[in-house]
């Protein structure tokens, strides 16, 4: 009966790699967020070794499960590559199997290559006598397919290290970046459309823990919208990308705004109360900053000086990170994020509710600021902060300073 081999996922990294002295503590903050997220799987251990993370999975684990454990870590902010593979001794002919075994594994192709590496040289075969001999074996093993040295459909990667070998042919891109944890706090405006899911993941994916608020038309509009946003939340947290959403009604304040200010004005009165709101829940949450997914000149509120009327309203940083994408650029990362979907379905949401017919696109700062003093803002903000559900999700860097209200919808 042929030896069964430990099977394992190697976790590539590139830009955690480039870090300095403190490249450790994003190390340890990648492992936590992906043995978090793989509580489901039957992983036994993960460690660091030789500059990537080895997710070792439970004897007698199928290809499909490795396949699986794959496919949830590559979404992981931090993680540039992984590769589904065997553990094995330092043998030479235990070494041709089990990369016998592992291009056997690998969908349809006609040409491979071996790259192999010795990173302790206790280990006597050097790297080029290793592809050699590996090479030899799997042209034996597979006389119908070609060895191509470059652009091959396949490499065989051979790993020998201080006391084991790694073999791996499959490997998938993750999506890099920097662990979630790793680079502070932000809260993220987060409606039911397609822009705010991908601004919100950008900044998941530059390591910020996110926070979203989602300003609900409600009770002026249904609260189709909130159970949206919880749907696309949830897509979120597969990879840890958000850790709460605040649920804000803000109906109610539209109206007023409507009755009180001119109507040209109204998307950027909204916009400025949506941020000083913000603001607020941000004190309290200890972000450094806000999150939107405007896109410059894509709608009348997202010209510049509409953006610097809006921004004038707080003192915290306001991060735009697709200001400079165009409509067919987010889809496609919405898609590709998995939120596209959801994010097309139609539900009335602030966003909707009160709109001008000739919305202001070069607003004046001081005719914006002689316009809402008419406004109890002073009275509104706490009410509105207050009225707030939280919804709390897996988010495994996200220690909560604050009670979730509400748990689960």
């Amino acid at each position: 009966m042929e030896e069964q081999h430990q099977r394992i996922c190697l976790v590539h990294y590139h830009e955690i790699g480039l870090k300095g002295h403190n490249r450790s503590n994003f190390e340890k903050r990648l492992v936590k967020n992906i043995e978090a997220l793989l509580g489901g799987f039957p992983v036994v251990t993960i460690h660091r070794i030789s500059g990537r993370l080895c997710v070792f999975l439970r004897e007698g684990c199928d290809l499909e499960t490795a396949v699986a454990v794959s496919d949830a870590i590559r979404g992981v902010p931090g993680v540039a590559r992984v590769s589904c593979g065997f553990k094995c001794e330092r043998d030479l002919e235990e070494m041709g199997q089990v990369a016998a075994n592992a291009l056997a594994e690998c969908d349809e192709f006609e040409t491979f290559k071996v790259h192999a590496r010795r990173n302790h040289t206790d280990f006597e075969t050097d790297s080029m006598q290793m592809n050699q001999i590996i090479g030899a074996a799997l042209c034996k093993a597979f006389p119908e397919k070609k060895v191509k040295m470059k652009d091959p459909d396949v490499t065989v990667v051979v790993e020998v290290v201080q006391s084991s070998s790694y073999i791996y042919a499959r490997s998938v891109r993750g999506i890099g970046g920097l662990p979630v944890g790793s680079s502070g706090k932000v809260v993220s405006l987060l409606s039911s459309g397609i822009d705010s899911p991908v601004a919100l993941w950008k900044l998941a994916r530059r390591g910020a823990e996110c926070i979203g608020v989602h300003f609900s038309g409600r009770p002026q509009t249904s609260d189709a919208s909130e159970y949206l946003v919880d749907d696309i939340a949830h897509v979120l947290e597969k990879t840890g990308c958000i850790a709460r959403v605040y649920i804000v009604p803000f109906g109610d304040y539209q109206k007023e705004i409507a009755l009180k200010v001119p109507p040209s004005l109204r998307i950027i009165m909204y916009r400025r109360l949506m941020f000083k709101v913000a603001e607020v829940i941000a004190s309290r949450e200890r972000a450094g900053a806000l999150v939107t997914g405007e896109s410059l000149g894509q709608v009348a509120s997202q010209t510049l000086d509409n953006i610097r009327a809006t921004d004038a309203a707080v003192e915290i940083p306001v991060l735009r990170p697709l200001i400079g994408s165009d409509k067919l650029e987010i889809i496609e990362a919405a898609q590709t994020l998995g939120t596209y979907e959801i994010s097309s379905q139609d539900a009335p949401d602030c966003c909707t509710l009160f709109m001008p017919r000739s919305p202001e696109t070069h607003a004046k700062l001081d005719q914006v600021l002689e316009a809402e003093a008419l406004l109890p803002l002073d009275e509104w903000i706490p009410k509105i902060v207050e009225a707030a559900d939280i919804l709390d999700y897996r988010c495994p860097s996200f220690k909560s300073r604050i009670k979730a209200v509400v748990q689960e919808r």
